[in-house]
């Protein structure tokens, strides 16, 4: 049980993650149905949103680096130049799972990217050589039958709502989504292990740094996507507000999913993360008028029902190394 204290600060984690995506979600799905002004103009740049999310949460977390969480003499940070390679990968996955939205709907994204586990699973056991238990398999198995049933099944209401519908296109960029996070994720991990004395907030603001300027070059170097994307802004100030609060709800999920990871461990945080992907779901059905289908709503089940198991499975294996190496 938790104590008084440890219960509000998990509580304040929760809360802080729910509003933060959850609102971010909204907005996301705005951007993407969304058409704007009188000539019904849809928002150009989906894949950009990465990159705008990336300035602001550099500024954020350099700020809180500057005042609140200066580096102490005696800590040993990986220089910034370490992150460069990381957020090559975490600059085009997320681009393909925003690019995804004009393909599928929100929901089917939202499922899609739910999944990280089936990709990890298979490079692990063509690459590495691992095996994996039963349970897991199964989690998988459940997964997988998840995702299909969805995929096999759409309401022609969401579907008229998507500005190019493909879903074999859209749950392909999901998937390298995914593929390109697993790389990125181990990258990062590497990172840590070297220096160990890394804050969350310290990696957060130079991942950002380089996302970010990689956008840049891209946006306003090799293509002009970043001057229409100005120019679609200063035409339509609703969506550059859109953006904006787009950009601040990131800035602020990300710092509570570092302090919940730091507090409580990855496993608390999967299982936030986890139930509250379920609820952006419910919360695009409910408020942007995204209705499921029955046989969808069972593959939403199918989905998390695997993703916990397995999450809370994960977490009573690792109890248990702990307290044996003790």
């Amino acid at each position: 049980m938790f104590e008084p204290r440890t219960a509000a600060w998990l509580l304040l984690c929760v809360v802080g993650i729910y509003a933060s995506y959850l609102t971010q979600g909204v907005v996301q799905e705005k951007l993407s149905t969304t058409r704007y002004g009188a000539a019904g103009e849809r928002f150009p740049e989906l894949k950009a949103l990465n990159g705008v999310q990336s300035v602001a949460c550099f500024v954020w977390a350099g700020l809180l680096l500057l005042f609140v969480q200066p580096p102490r003499k005696d800590q040993k940070f990986p220089p910034f130049t370490a992150f460069w390679k990381p957020a090559v990968t975490n600059s085009i996955g997320p681009a393909c799972g925003y690019e995804a939205l004009k393909n599928i709907s929100y929901p089917a994204q939202v499922l899609a990217k739910s999944c990280k586990m089936i990709p990890v699973m298979i490079m692990g056991t063509l690459i590495g050589g691992k095996y994996y238990s039963v349970l897991e398999y199964g989690c998988a198995a459940m997964i997988a039958a998840g995702i299909s049933l969805f995929a096999s099944h759409s309401s022609a209401v969401v579907t008229r709502k998507l500005a190019a519908p493909n879903a074999p296109l859209g749950y392909f960029l999901c998937f390298t989504n995914l593929m390109f996070d697993g790389y990125t994720n181990a990258t990062q991990d590497e990172i840590n292990k070297q220096f160990r004395d890394t804050t969350a907030i310290y990696t957060m603001c130079w991942m950002n740094f380089w996302c970010g300027l990689y956008y840049a070059v891209y946006l306003f170097g090799f293509s002009s996507s970043g001057w229409k994307l100005v120019q679609f802004c200063l035409q339509h100030t609703d969506a550059a507000w859109d953006i904006a609060l787009f950009c601040l709800c990131g800035a602020i999920g990300q710092l509570f999913i570092f302090f919940t990871i730091r507090k409580f461990g990855s496993l608390v945080n999967t299982l936030i993360t986890t139930t509250r992907k379920f609820f952006n779901i419910l919360l695009s059905v409910v408020w942007n008028g995204n209705p499921l289908l029955p046989q969808q709503w069972v593959a939403v089940g199918l989905v998390f029902a695997g993703l916990l198991v397995s999450a809370v499975t994960k977490g009573k294996r690792h109890q248990l190394v702990s307290n044996k190496t003790k």
